[in-house]
């Protein structure tokens, strides 16, 4: 039973081990493995995810959003804060964390007004705006960090590059906002949770200077030096809690990727099928393996980084394993507001195909 709760949540984790091992019957471990390996991705990854645990664990994310929430006067504007509110959080902690951190707090706004019903509708825009929220900064995506280091992609043109779908992001989310009626409330729970100052100070300080090791200014090496020493007084519980399964699913999507560009048969059909769209290709290869995986995998196999950034991020809406975030937001979902599986399931297909295809044929025409 513990190995089935492992694989159960950790199942790209284990996938990405599967998949690592086979490759190795195909292309025996040699001296070149070392070469597969981006190790400033791993560190500046690690780094981030761990000074975003420490800020959990005062709260601050949670404390900041009620307060927002509170402002709320109508269901309509709860829907915006809330969702914007995960938006500009994957922008500086990540998909993932912004879906741990607000999915439970929008569950507590609903319940506590007592609109339960849009609980489905709420979570998947929450999905939606999570994966693509990120999309705009190099560390607002796991799959951004790495083409950012993998490419060398200056910071300035990385940026341009994401703001057109960033931007079309936003205004799709705000229309489907506004399909929720404006119906007043008051919610005047009162939150005991008071902001650690101090902590608050030395972690946004800890967060920043991480910030900087993935911009190149701060050389990575004082990064791994700095920030766990000070983690270790300040917060030592929060180097534990890192996601070390997504270090983890990394480190053997390397090997995978590295394995596959070795092997004759595989590297001559991906390049074929890159050189006729790189766009499309990485878009449709995230409905079937994720976008992480997808990212690591073509960036083997093409220098068009540019249409590879918008794939990857692009095609993390689609299927319910397009994006690691989604299968959070689905099990949060159901452990939260059980008995409404089925429903959710489809609502969020319809949606998040929606969204995909517009941004798709949007990028198509416009952005590439």
């Amino acid at each position: 039973m513990a190995v089935l709760r492992f694989i159960k949540k950790n199942t790209v984790f284990v996938i990405a081990f599967l998949a690592a091992v086979i490759t190795c019957f195909f292309v025996p471990p040699d001296k070149e493995y070392i070469s597969y390996f981006d190790f400033k991705t791993l560190v500046c990854l690690f780094l981030t995810l761990a000074v975003i645990c420490a800020l959990r664990n005062i709260k601050f994310f949670t404390i900041v959003a009620r307060k927002l929430v509170l402002l709320a006067g109508n269901l309509r504007s709860l829907f915006l804060i809330l969702i914007f509110i995960t938006f500009i959080g994957s922008m500086i902690i990540a998909n993932d964390m912004a879906l741990i951190t607000f999915l439970p707090l929008g569950y507590f706004a609903l319940t506590t007004v007592k609109q339960e019903k849009y609980m489905a509708y709420l979570f998947i825009l929450q999905n939606i705006s999570a994966n693509l929220g990120g999309m705009l900064t190099p560390f607002g995506n796991p799959q951004n960090l790495y083409l950012y280091s993998f490419f060398g992609i200056p910071t300035g043109e990385f940026c341009l590059i994401m703001l057109p779908p960033f931007l079309l992001a936003v205004f799709l989310l705000v229309v489907c906002c506004f399909f929720v009626k404006r119906k007043k409330f008051v919610i005047d729970t009162a939150f005991p949770e008071k902001l650690n100052i101090k902590k608050t100070v030395l972690y946004t300080a800890l967060f920043l200077f991480s910030i900087l090791i993935v911009f190149r200014v701060v050389p990575v090496i004082v990064g791994l030096i700095v920030v766990p020493i000070i983690l270790l007084i300040a917060d030592r519980e929060s180097l534990l809690m890192v996601d070390y399964a997504l270090l983890g699913t990394f480190f053997f999507f390397f090997v995978f990727a590295g394995n596959l560009a070795r092997i004759d048969a595989v590297n001559n059909l991906l390049n074929t099928l890159l050189q006729k769209d790189t766009l499309l290709v990485s878009t449709l290869s995230c409905q079937a393996i994720s976008n992480v995986p997808t990212a690591i995998l073509l960036s083997r196999f093409t220098t068009d980084y540019k249409s590879l950034l918008l794939g990857v991020n692009i095609g993390g809406t689609g299927t319910l394993i397009a994006s690691l975030a989604s299968l959070i937001t689905f099990s949060e979902f159901k452990i939260l507001y059980p008995g409404h599986n089925k429903r959710y399931f489809w609502m969020f297909t319809g949606i998040n195909l929606a969204f995909l295809v517009v941004m798709t044929v949007c990028a198509k025409l416009f952005f590439v």
